[in-house]
């Protein structure tokens, strides 16, 4: 597809990892960052292939702020972990979604695609 739009947004969360190097994490927290990655094959007669509003919108609704992410999955609530969950969640309103990017902080983070897309990354 030729274009990819992306967007970013942050949320604030706590979180912590029962399972971290063989000891339990202490409970802290993050502004996390999230960027996401959906493909367009068209533009609409504005020259948009996806609104950013519409997206930014959606993932506000999505994402957990001010959130003990703990409570509410039933796994660990990783930066790898978070971005599939977030992946899947867009994909079920962008099924043209290519990735998604959760950064824990500035420099750490992780990605998720689905292996099929991998050469469109």
């Amino acid at each position: 597809m030729p274009w990819t739009i992306r967007v970013r947004r942050r949320f604030n969360a706590a979180h912590y990892l029962t399972d971290y190097h063989g000891k339990p994490e202490p409970l802290h927290g993050h502004t996390w960052e999230v960027e996401v990655y959906i493909d367009a094959d068209r533009l609409d007669p504005g020259g948009m292939g996806i609104d950013f509003v519409e997206v930014e919108r959606y993932l506000k609704k999505i994402l957990p702020d001010y959130k003990l992410l703990n409570d509410l999955f039933d796994f660990s609530p990783s930066a790898e972990n978070l971005a599939r969950w977030v992946y899947e969640k867009v994909k079920e309103a962008y099924p043209t979604v290519r990735k998604v990017v959760v950064w824990e902080t500035e420099s750490c983070g992780a990605e998720y695609y689905e292996e099929d897309r991998d050469n469109h990354r």
